[in-house]
């Protein structure tokens, strides 16, 4: 694959503004050049994104009903009512759901939990879950990770005397349901600072209002932590603001004390012994609490969440890990056969997005298939199952694209739908799957730049070898945690060349294990180039080239710093993208 190496080069008044701040901080220039970048001007504001402070978390109250929920909540322990706490299936719903019934549960016990089943009854609010709550005597609904569009089955809940409240934050329709409490910080009446909660994070915020309202100190929340940071790691909000600081102190309880079910899930993970970063809540944590919903029923992760045993925990972890491996066999197959799909699509080169269909594949496979196909081909994709007489699909986006208005531009067509900029579903009848594909490439075509489906690369910083120290690498971690919007630091270093003990790697030979050194130094600086071994031969020539790479510490060597190499590009074909650095 060949990427585009984009690079703004610092401004001279970003130049003066780096070492001032530099000085101030007695931090190298090329990591106030980073701070600068990312429109941290000051010494107060440095500091305050290295040391996020779970004192400046926004006063919960300042969302939109929430002392109407915080009411509501009360009075129903007042009044000993039942109350059930109904989330999604997926990461962002499953610890939702464990983290508000785990609060409530230390106070009051007349509580419940319910995660619908994927292949039953599908996304949100069902008519199902609904009768399970009139049937065990609940009063109060706290639905987490979804239901702003649950406009008939709330209207249904209410006929049978039941109150919901709704945590969400999936963007809402005009019309919203007649729940008691909507606490949605994408509401367009909220004033709430802060738009980019996930949907545990908006139940950490309920929990947070309920708590100071009841004179309960914020300390017996922060054990609550570990389930935020893995609940924006798996859902892939931007951490920035009131995100970064739930992250970074969720990820110091995750490393420190995690809950029973998260440290069982770690241990079979093999992460045991490792400080746990965002991206092992990506690759490792968040699959496996994703799998029991993918493959059978979610409320096992939850279950499991919430498990005060470690030996029973253990036994869990397990189960959901079996599932995750099932998961994998079927992910892998959909994706080989949605690109043979792709492949034999002969105008799909024209279109600025992919949309595919197979009644045979797995629902709950769809949502990896599509971001797979995303993250191959740089294009918007929606990938669609049959699901009895309809169609449902999920969609995911490209950077910098909001699928979800072009899904909503095609309302007409559907069902159902929902979701965020960068992630949606939806449910359509099989039939008009042509039709919404027209439509749905066109509007992707009138909307998106160009540039977002090309394979880009932004570098932050130009260094040699010799900058590469323990103190740089130590001071680049404290820029964690890392997600959207504070992505990890990329690098780039030109003219670098083969130590001679280089090696291909992996189970196929897949990946290249690298010694290297440049032009301006003589240290050998060790490198992993994962799936890139077609440059093998090119690097063992003792020809030279350039790449780009991240600073990460070698997870089986301590405190030896190893590049993680994103790309690699001879050093012949430099007069092609000269003009892109």
């Amino acid at each position: 694959m060949h990427f585009k190496w984009n690079y703004k080069p610092p401004t001279p008044e970003e130049k003066q503004a780096a070492e001032e701040l530099g000085d101030k901080l007695s931090i190298s220039p090329i990591l106030a050049q980073l701070l600068i970048k990312r429109g941290i001007n000051t010494e107060s504001a440095a500091k305050r994104f290295f040391r996020p402070q779970l004192a400046d978390l926004i006063n919960p109250f300042l969302m939109k009903d929430m002392d109407i929920a915080v009411d509501r909540l009360n009075d129903a322990m007042g009044r000993k009512e039942r109350i059930l706490v109904y989330g999604d299936y997926d990461v962002d719903g499953c610890t939702a759901v464990a983290l508000v019934y785990k609060f409530i549960q230390q106070f009051y016990s007349n509580i419940d939990y319910y995660i619908p089943d994927r292949y039953d009854e599908g996304y949100g609010v069902s008519k199902k879950g609904i009768d399970y709550a009139k049937e065990t005597g609940v009063k109060l609904i706290i639905i987490l990770d979804c239901g702003i569009k649950a406009i008939k089955e709330i209207d249904y809940a209410k006929s049978l005397g039941i109150d919901f409240i709704i945590c969400d934050h999936h963007v809402p329709d005009e019309t919203m349901p007649q729940a008691v409490a909507i606490l949605n910080p994408k509401r367009h009446d909220d004033t709430f600072p802060y738009k980019n909660l996930c949907g545990c994070g908006v139940g950490f915020k309920f929990m947070q209002g309920w708590a100071k309202n009841n004179n309960i100190p914020f300390s017996n929340l922060i054990p609550l932590l570990d389930l935020c940071a893995v609940s924006i790691a798996a859902d892939i909000v931007p951490v920035t603001d009131e995100n970064r600081i739930i992250a970074f102190h969720g990820l110091k309880q995750l490393n420190q004390n995690p809950s029973i079910g998260l440290k069982a899930i770690i241990d079979i993970c093999g992460l045991n012994g490792r400080e746990i970063s965002m991206s092992d809540i990506v690759f490792k944590i968040g699959p496996r609490i994703n799998a029991s919903g993918r493959m059978e029923s979610g409320k096992e992760s939850v279950d499991l969440l919430i498990e005060k045993d470690y030996v029973v925990a253990i036994q869990k972890a397990k189960h959901i890990d079996e599932y995750n491996e099932q998961r994998k066999d079927i992910d892998k197959q959909m994706t080989e056969d949605a690109n043979t799909i792709v492949s034999k699509l002969e105008n799909q080169k024209h279109h600025s997005s992919i949309v595919l269909y197979d009644e045979n594949w797995k629902k709950g496979v769809i949502g990896i298939v599509a971001s797979r196909l995303t993250e191959m081909y740089f294009r918007p994709t929606v990938v669609l199952t049959k699901d009895g007489d309809f169609a449902t699909g999920s969609a995911r986006s490209v950077t910098g694209f909001d699928v979800y208005a072009a899904i909503k531009s095609c309302r007409d067509l559907l069902l159902n739908f929902g979701g965020h900029t960068y992630a949606a579903g939806l449910t359509l009848k099989w039939n008009d799957i042509p039709k919404f594909r027209q439509r749905f490439q066109k509007y992707v075509e009138e909307h998106i730049e160009p540039e977002l489906t090309e394979a880009n690369i932004n570098i932050d910083s130009y260094i040699d070898f010799k900058d590469i120290t323990k103190k740089l690498h130590n001071d680049l971690k404290r820029f964690s945690p890392f997600g959207p919007e504070c992505t990890k630091p990329l690098f780039c270093t030109l003219g670098v060349y083969d130590y001679g003990t280089s090696k291909v790697v992996g189970r196929e030979q897949e990946h290249i294990k690298l010694e290297l050194v440049d032009s301006n130094s003589s240290d050998v600086v060790n490198g992993i180039a994962f799936g890139q071994s077609a440059s093998a031969r090119y690097i063992k020539s003792k020809r030279s080239f350039d790449i780009v790479y991240t600073i990460e510490e070698n997870v089986f060597k301590r405190n030896q710093i190893q590049l993680q190499i994103e790309d690699i590009r001879p050093e012949e074909i430099k007069e092609e993208y000269k003009s892109e650095i």
